[in-house]
């Protein structure tokens, strides 16, 4: 069955998680992922535990169905080898330090000039241009930096980080929908062109309702703990065992949740409740009222409850409830693969599903140069010329 990116040529050269990331979802979609790696030690996040006989974990989570490469872009020989890559590549993801891909002469320019086609995808932690940009790209420091820690933990205590690493994702993200534009102007134009994407500006267009309130009345974003910034009830809330999710977004789920879940309908009438904007500034009141009548029950009777009355409302799930909730396992949220080291390896499933083109694992995640002698035997070289390129460490 032909995936949607089959015959796609993607030239792998970044490290660590929001390139790989990037890449691998265009893998899993069919693309012709090819990593390249450094010979000493390769990818960086190589070296991240925990480990399965000896392979990092981390690394297998984000570089399945891709083959790896490794050269030492040092060698004049070994750079010939990825230029000759290049001229027939569609897309090259790279996240050096601005800079570093010109000391390296595999720099946008330079792969234009060898194929103008090229659609070069550069992440960094601030852009190709601006002031800061030539310091190094974290995501805790984008968090920080963006404002999202400022309006991320309970009021009047510490700054706290998203419980992922929110932006590095975020760039994959941003630099998958930008690379696949990019294609289909390709498609129409036959013209390449080079996507700067960076971690500190992929999250700041997802401050909607923060943007709003700031742009309209100049308010600053603070803070709300377990609480929404706009609507109540809309938080989390806790019941006898535990706590719960409850989401009231609007009037009608409100008065339904008055009615049929915790049967008090004089809330509604109570003028410190009638609206959405009442509700929100009476909070407090709102929340210890909600409280006293939860906590008679455990989570499980008001999720039922509230699912049966067409109320939004959750679990707060551990990481493994979720995986092993019986949604997530009916939605295949869970594959694995059998890698030729660490054996079978679980990794996480795909967000996307495609009636006609399912995405499948369908290569694990490479050794360290495992596909070199692979790749380069399909460009023509022969078993001798590989042996002698890998004898002077141009190759590994």
């Amino acid at each position: 069955m032909q995936l949607p990116l089959e015959g796609v040529k993607v030239l792998d050269m970044s490290q660590i998680m929001a390139g790989p990331y990037c890449t691998m979802v265009l893998a899993d979609m069919g693309a012709e992922v090819t990593k390249i790696e450094k010979i000493g030690g390769g990818d960086d996040s190589r070296q991240m535990g925990p480990y399965i006989n000896g392979e990092s974990a981390c690394f297998m989570q984000i570089n399945r169905n891709k083959r790896s490469v490794a050269l030492n872009l040092k060698d004049e020989e070994a750079k010939a080898l990825l230029y000759q890559l290049a001229k027939s590549a569609d897309v090259i993801v790279e996240n050096f330090r601005p800079g570093v891909t010109e000391s390296l002469k595999v720099d946008y320019e330079t792969m234009r000039a060898i194929n103008p086609g090229i659609i070069y995808c550069s992440i960094s932690g601030y852009g190709q241009t601006g002031p800061d940009s030539k310091k190094g790209g974290f995501d805790l420091v984008a968090q920080g930096a963006t404002g999202l820690m400022s309006m991320t933990g309970e009021p009047g205590r510490r700054p706290l980080k998203v419980g992922v690493a929110v932006y590095d994702i975020g760039a994959g993200i941003t630099s998958v929908y930008s690379i696949l534009a990019a294609y289909i102007h390709k498609e129409k134009t036959g013209q390449g062109q080079h996507l700067d994407v960076a971690l500190s500006e992929c999250g700041i267009p997802w401050f909607t309702w923060e943007a709003a309130g700031y742009f309209a009345e100049g308010r600053e974003p603070q803070p709300d703990g377990w609480r929404h910034r706009v609507s109540a009830p809309y938080q989390s809330l806790a019941t006898r065992d535990g706590y719960m999710v409850l989401g009231c977004a609007n009037q009608r789920t409100w008065e339904k949740f008055c009615r049929q879940i915790v049967h008090k309908p004089e809330w509604i009438q109570d003028p410190r409740f009638q609206t959405n904007s009442d509700r929100h500034e009476n909070v407090e009141a709102l929340e210890a009222m909600i409280e006293s009548v939860l906590t008679t029950e455990d989570t499980s009777v008001w999720i039922e409850r509230c699912d049966q009355a067409g109320v939004p409302a959750g679990p707060i799930n551990h990481f493994s409830e979720a995986l092993a909730s019986p949604h997530a396992v009916a939605r295949d949220m869970v594959q694995e693969f059998q890698h030729p080291v660490a054996g079978t390896v679980k990794t996480l499933g795909f967000a996307s599903k495609f009636s006609e083109t399912p995405q499948s694992v369908r290569r694990p995640s490479p050794l360290l140069g495992q596909h070199t002698d692979e790749v380069l035997a399909e460009m023509g070289l022969d078993a001798a010329s590989i042996a002698a390129l890998r004898d002077r460490a141009a190759i590994a």
